[in-house]
C-alpha cells in the first residue's frame, strides 16, 4: 500500500502541465491514466502524479482541466465519462475521502462497464494505522512500490512478481 505521508511529501515536486502533457502523450504514444480521486486529496494526488510521470505516464485529473465545468452538473458527468473512455487506464485512488465520495464509486462503476479489467487499477493507501481500498483488492490489479521503490502493478491477491509500471503497454 502506498503511504499517504509519502505521497504528500512527493507533492513538493509537482508541476501542472496537463494540456501539453496529454497532447504529447498521444504524439509519443505514452500511456494515459484517468485518476479517480476525491478533490479533498489534491495534495496526495499531486504526489502520486509525480510518481506516475517519473514512470513515463501522463495522468488526467479533472481539476486541472480548464474545460471542465466549475460546479458538478450533468455536463460534468458526460465530460468525465468521455475522459474515462479516452484514457488508456482508469485508476482508483483509495483514501478515506474517495471511499466516502459520491462521485468516486460512480466513476469506478462506469469504468468497470467500459474498460477491460486489466485497464482498471486500484491504488490502496495507508495512513500508518488504517488501510484503504482493501475491499477492491480481489477485483482489480493494484499499484504499489516494488522492492527497489519503483511503481509496479500486481494481480488481485498477489504480492510478488508484479509488473513495473514503466513496462506496462499502452
Amino acid at each position: 500500500m502506498l503511504s499517504l505521508l509519502e505521497l504528500r511529501s512527493a507533492a513538493a515536486r509537482y508541476r501542472s502541465t496537463l494540456a501539453k502533457s496529454l497532447t504529447e502523450a498521444r504524439v509519443h504514444q505514452l500511456p494515459t491514466v484517468f485518476l479517480c480521486h476525491s478533490h479533498l486529496d489534491q495534495d496526495i494526488v499531486k504526489g502520486l502524479m509525480v510518481f506516475w510521470k517519473e514512470a513515463g505516464w501522463e495522468v488526467y485529473v479533472d481539476w486541472e482541466d480548464a474545460s471542465m465545468p466549475e460546479s458538478p452538473t450533468s455536463e460534468t458527468a458526460q465530460a468525465i465519462k468521455k475522459k474515462i473512455v479516452e484514457m488508456n487506464y482508469f485508476v482508483f485512488l483509495a483514501t478515506p475521502n474517495s471511499l466516502k465520495s459520491r462521485w468516486c464509486p460512480w466513476e469506478i462503476g462506469f469504468a468497470d462497464t467500459k474498460k477491460d479489467n486489466d485497464r482498471i487499477l486500484l491504488i490502496p493507501t495507508t495512513d500508518g494505522y488504517n488501510n484503504y481500498g482493501s475491499e477492491y483488492l480481489g477485483l482489480y490489479r493494484h499499484l504499489d512500490f516494488s522492492g527497489d521503490r519503483r511503481l509496479g502493478v500486481w494481480q488481485p491477491g498477489q504480492t510478488k512478481n508484479g509488473i513495473l509500471l514503466e513496462s506496462l503497454k499502452r
